[in-house]
């Protein structure tokens, strides 16, 4: 396996270091912004993230913490405290899966999908926002 912090090839130029730096602010403000929404929504920007990944999840079909842990990049035991959380503030439904009555199949509730129609609006229109000098920085990210 390749070990990244090994250089390259690539001679990393003062622009370079520019569009990575830039890059690496247009996200922290993107993700500043996200947070402050969910906090306004009355969640945590991890419970936001939870619940976002539920919905995204193949139509919003339920999934199991161990996905939903992957997903969030989380230890399954973690999970595990998000999902407590999530279900005391009447935003998930725990269900044991028929495949398998050890996993549990988390789902959102009306609740949590009113939400998160809101939040995901505000983010769309957000992203909309500064499309185009994300792209700018993708792109110029991208040539070799």
């Amino acid at each position: 396996m390749d070990d990244p912090f090994q250089p390259g090839k690539r001679v990393v130029t003062a622009e370079d270091y520019a569009a990575l730096a830039a890059f690496r602010r247009a996200l922290r403000r993107f993700m500043a912004f996200s947070e402050e929404a969910a906090r306004a929504g009355g969640l945590t920007a991890q419970q936001h993230q939870a619940i976002l990944a539920i919905r995204g999840h193949k139509d919003g079909e339920p999934l199991t913490i161990g996905e939903l842990a992957e997903h969030l990049l989380l230890r399954h035991h973690s999970a595990v405290e998000l999902v407590d959380r999530l279900a005391k503030a009447e935003l998930v439904t725990r269900v044991p899966a028929e495949h398998d009555r050890r996993a549990v199949l988390v789902g959102l509730t009306p609740r949590a999908e009113g939400i998160l129609e809101e939040l995901s609006a505000i983010h769309l229109d957000e992203l909309r926002r500064g499309s185009g000098l994300l792209t700018q920085l993708l792109e110029r990210l991208a040539q070799p």
